[in-house]
């Protein structure tokens, strides 16, 4: 994994948390919909955008698993590297709230 300090975007977050298990492009969106409860919503340019940096970056790769409802849909799957680069962020986010919690003046 190249080493990066750079926080990731919101959107890029919520895809890689989201290709926790193969899915399509529409399933994405309506996924990362509901784990942020309507706040993150992704149009479909954003979302294809998205999803080409992750593939250049190798943080996801196209996955031939598909079923007769998802008819030609193309599905996509985080890489070992995304994982890291996920879990990375993660621990940078804990990291931001436990110092928010010791920090922050009620």
């Amino acid at each position: 994994m190249k080493n990066t300090n750079a926080a990731l975007t919101e959107a890029i977050y919520y895809i890689l948390l989201a290709l926790q298990e193969p899915m399509h492009g529409y399933g994405i969106m309506q996924k990362t919909s509901a784990m942020s409860k309507g706040r993150l919503v992704l149009s479909a340019g954003t979302l294809y955008g998205a999803i080409s940096n992750l593939l250049e970056k190798g943080w996801i790769t196209p996955c031939g698993e598909t079923s007769e409802t998802e008819g030609r849909r193309k599905m996509y799957k985080i890489t070992d590297n995304g994982q890291e680069v996920l879990m990375a962020e993660f621990q940078r986010l804990e990291e931001l709230v436990e110092n928010g919690r010791l920090n922050i003046k009620k």
